[in-house]
């Protein structure tokens, strides 16, 4: 008996012409997972991709664990594998899912039959897999219609695989699939929901944090180096983009109105961000940002924001209510490091009474008073890179 993992392709399936390109990502996507767990055989076909374990060091529930989070993938199952025979599928059923049917207080078989020479039909495959349990287990009734139990028989081309209930993937498209983009990534609970969001979207970040020291304080980087870390398992490597941001926030509070101060800011954080995405070929920049949620938020100030940049801005965020923001970040592990209690620069200088309706012109005429590109030079030139793998 080998116990296999199976991936059933997710949005994959519905690509046309360039379907091949997108399975090559996901292939290459699910050996980089592995090679930190052991050896595996990794093989695509049937729209399903077979993971067996090379040698006894493949830890194949570490492995599952790890794939659950691997973008691109719709449904896992832990699965038996056996020759081609209803006797042989039978008997795999009766002794692989013995503790669930000693459980269950109600099954149905569901078979699918991908190979077509199989002498049976799927019905009458799940009927004969269907008694065979019932003889073997008397107190778990048959139940087609809303049972505990859902047993599973595949007929493939290499072998027969049986399995319970599949678990549900991270779905989404292949990491890299969908380009290269940028993403502000701050301490709070929404950046690394956004950066989340869009790396389902197959798009692989590189995250930038901008970084005031000493108004925000070490721990405050370490904590974005952790949430970095801890988007790893989906986003896998990044590297992290830490801009000094310092002599900007104290020139904005030196030479222009407090009420624009957030404002002023965002710009400069935009400006920044639309050159690194250039010099890394990147074609969008993800913000966090939830209409309405805090005053540089509004239609009029994100229009004022994103005027200084010609890429597109991606907000996966923008129209979600703050609890199924805080759901999502505690389903993806990111939620407890995010309320750690340090503060990081969009808490700088805050203004008692910002701005909510600002006018670009007027914005534009303020910033006058700013050397802008030597600013936005200084910070570049500045810049700490921060390598983050997975499992590191």
């Amino acid at each position: 008996m080998n116990d296999v993992i199976l991936l059933k392709l997710g949005e994959i399936v519905l690509k046309g012409l360039n379907r091949r390109s997108f399975e090559q990502k996901l292939m290459n996507n699910i050996r980089y997972r592995l090679e930190r767990i052991g050896k595996f055989k990794v093989t695509l076909m049937q729209s399903t991709v077979y993971v067996e374990a090379l040698d006894e060091g493949a830890d194949m529930d570490e492995a599952f664990e790890a794939l659950g989070k691997v973008f691109g993938i719709a449904t896992l199952s832990r699965a038996a594998a056996c020759e081609k025979d209803a006797q042989s599928i039978a008997e795999l059923c009766i002794s692989y899912l013995r503790r669930e049917m000693l459980s269950a207080e109600s099954f149905k078989v569901e078979a699918k039959r991908a190979d077509k020479s199989f002498p049976m039909t799927s019905i009458q495959l799940s009927q004969y897999v269907g008694s065979a349990l019932s003889d073997a287990y008397p107190d778990c009734r048959v139940d087609v219609h809303s049972p505990e139990l859902t047993v599973h028989v595949e007929v493939r081309d290499i072998a027969a695989y049986v399995h319970s209930a599949p678990t549900q993937g991270a779905g989404g498209m292949p990491l890299g699939s969908n380009g290269v983009g940028v993403t502000l990534l701050s301490g709070g609970i929404d950046s690394p929901v956004s950066t989340y969001m869009i790396s389902k979207r197959g798009v692989r970040l590189i995250p930038i944090h901008f970084f005031s020291f000493p108004y925000t304080s070490q721990q405050a980087k370490d904590k974005v180096i952790e949430l970095a870390r801890e988007l790893c398992d989906y986003c896998g490597r990044m590297t992290l983009e830490v801009v000094p941001f310092t002599h900007i926030q104290e020139e904005i509070r030196d030479k222009c109105p407090e009420e624009y101060f957030t404002l002023i800011m965002r710009r400069f954080m935009m400006r920044i961000a639309d050159r690194i995405a250039v010099s890394n070929g990147a074609k969008a920049i993800v913000t966090g940002e939830n209409l309405g949620q805090v005053a540089s938020q509004t239609m009029e100030a994100m229009a004022v924001t994103r005027a200084v940049t010609q890429l597109p801005i991606l907000q996966p965020l923008i129209g979600m209510d703050k609890e199924e923001i805080v759901r999502m970040a505690r389903k993806i592990g990111t939620f407890e490091t995010s309320i750690l209690p340090y503060e990081d620069c969009c808490t700088v200088f805050t203004p008692r009474h910002p701005k909510t309706k600002p006018h670009i012109e007027e914005v534009e005429q303020l910033e006058a008073a700013l050397d802008v590109e030597a600013l936005v030079d200084e910070a570049l030139s500045g810049i700490e890179r921060i390598r983050i793998g997975y499992g590191e």
